[in-house]
Formats: C-alpha cells, sequence, structure tokens
C-alpha cells in the first residue's frame, strides 16, 4: 500500500459520488451543495469543473459519450461535460420538494440504481431507492429510506449491497443480473457510531466492501461474510464521504470528503478537508460499468 495523496484540493461542500471513467482514464465526481461536476486527470493532474442551477447527486459515465445524472428532482441526460447543459430525463412520480436524489451507481448490467432522501429537515424515512434502465423508466426497488447511499455489487453479479446510513449497517441483497430484481434482505456489516456513519462505498474483486465513514475520517475495509474490519486508511478529512477504485490496473482507491458544517477551527486542522484522495493498495477493484441508453 502506497501512501495517501490530496490529489485534488478543490475544498467541495460536499464532495460525493466517485467513479472512474475507464474510457477517459480520469475520474469524476459531485460536490452536492456546490452544484458541481468535477473532473480529474491523473495524466496531468488537471481538474475541471462544470455548476448547475440544481443540486446532483450522482453522475455516471454512459457508453457512446455523456453522463446521466442523479439531480435534485430527476434524472437527467448530460450529453458532453462542460459543453452542454443537463437534460430531464425521468422523474419519479413519488419525488417532491422534500426529496431531492443522493448517491448512485451502474449495476453490472448497466442499469442505474440511485436513491433518494429527506432535502432540509423534513421527516426520515421518506427517500426511496430506483432502479433506472435503459428505458429511463425509474423503478422503486427499496422504500422507506432516509438516506441512500453506498452501493456495490460482487464479481459473482449475485449479490447487492445497500447502505441507508442512520441504521448504521451495510445491509445485502440476492441479486438477479437478468431481470435486475432483489430478494432476502440481511444485515452483513454493523457500523460502531464511534467510527462514524457509513456513507459511500465499493468493492474489491476479493469481495471486500471499501466503506467510507462520514465523522469517522476514514475508509474501513469490511468482509461483508463475516463483518470484520480488515484494513484501516486514515484520511485528514472527518466528512469520508465515497470511494471508487480506478486508474490503469484499478488499484488505486480516489477518495471523496466534505467541509459543510465544520467550523473554522475544524478547518484550521482539516485544511484539506473537501478535497479528492488517492492511495494505491495491494488490491484491485471491480471496474466501471457504462449506462446504456436505449435509442
Amino acid at each position: 500500500m502506497n501512501g495517501l495523496v490530496l490529489a485534488a484540493d478543490v475544498k467541495a461542500q460536499l464532495g460525493e459520488g466517485p467513479v472512474w471513467h475507464p474510457e477517459e482514464q480520469a475520474l469524476y465526481w459531485v460536490d452536492i451543495d456546490g452544484k458541481r461536476l468535477y473532473r480529474y486527470d491523473p495524466a496531468d493532474g488537471s481538474v475541471t469543473h462544470q455548476t448547475f442551477g440544481i443540486k446532483i447527486g450522482a453522475a455516471v459515465p454512459c457508453r457512446g459519450g455523456g453522463f446521466l445524472l442523479a439531480m435534485q428532482d430527476g434524472i437527467y441526460r448530460l450529453r458532453t461535460f462542460g459543453e452542454s447543459e443537463p437534460k430531464l430525463a425521468a422523474r419519479p412520480a413519488e419525488i417532491h420538494g422534500g426529496l431531492r436524489f443522493n448517491d448512485g451507481k451502474c449495476d453490472p448490467q448497466g442499469r442505474f440504481w440511485a436513491g433518494t432522501m429527506t432535502h432540509g429537515s423534513g421527516p426520515s424515512g421518506q427517500g426511496t431507492l430506483y432502479r433506472i434502465g435503459s428505458d429511463l423508466e425509474p423503478v422503486p426497488m427499496v422504500r422507506g429510506v432516509s438516506i441512500s447511499n453506498g452501493l456495490a455489487w460482487d464479481a459473482a453479479r449475485r449479490i447487492m449491497y445497500f447502505i441507508d446510513t442512520p441504521t448504521q449497517k451495510v445491509a445485502a441483497y440476492d441479486y438477479d443480473p437478468e431481470t435486475g430484481d432483489i430478494a432476502n434482505r440481511r444485515d452483513v456489516v454493523h457500523i460502531a457510531k464511534e467510527d462514524g456513519a457509513p456513507d459511500g462505498m465499493c468493492i474489491d474483486e476479493e469481495g471486500k466492501l471499501w466503506v467510507a465513514h462520514w465523522g469517522g475520517g476514514h475508509v474501513i475495509r469490511y468482509d461483508p461474510a463475516t463483518g470484520e474490519k480488515l484494513e484501516r486508511i486514515a484520511v485528514p478529512a472527518a466528512l469520508c464521504t465515497s470511494c471508487a477504485f480506478g486508474g490503469p490496473e484499478w488499484d488505486e482507491l480516489y477518495i471523496t470528503t466534505a467541509r459543510v458544517g465544520r467550523t473554522e477551527e475544524q478547518l484550521v486542522a482539516e485544511p484539506a478537508a473537501g478535497g479528492l484522495f488517492r492511495i494505491r493498495l495491494s488490491v484491485r477493484g471491480v471496474p466501471t460499468t457504462l449506462f446504456e441508453f436505449e435509442e
């Protein structure tokens, strides 16, 4: 394991949703509160971004170019990063002003999964995790969600993992790769509150989960078969939000962080809060799946 480095010191308010673009060999991520989509090119260290008029929770690259975006009030299509404006593609009937989309990711078959959460001070348990296929129809898959966050699928394409942050757990579901249906929910990892709240996550080729801990200042590797902690990566920012594998060999872990709500004193102690971090590991991740539109 090589040391952790600060790849991009962007000071995002709420950095989230890192995803490696295999065709571009670049890392994209969002700043939810900053309403931005960022791009980091490790070849030259350059960072570019596009700012939107509403919050953006997640972005996934599409085959043939562009992105599908989980934005504040629906699913949008962005045809060209930095050169076009997102267009509404789908809006679930259940979404309203008190909810917004949060985290999202493509499953191994290229379907987009994205969940909603309460926006502001509304009641908990109002969110839904949706599955969006090539027809762009949002299908409710998990209801009663408070803060929809991390998603991951095992290499065998038989298990889906999901985090509803306030539960302090990682749940597993049987997953049918052909239909995208899930069943048989069970809790596989229990996170102690002193470790922080589970946020975004990713999975490696050995089937182990890497979970970012909001308020914990670290990413922890878990064995979902036993719930055991295996490794810990300390991050110089308390609000770790998500992580994703990338790089030419898929052995680099990118970690997003936030600075929203931190006091001036805390930010003095955490000057890199809101930055994008990178560390090379001895294990590889599962490659990114691109979303495919039904044209």
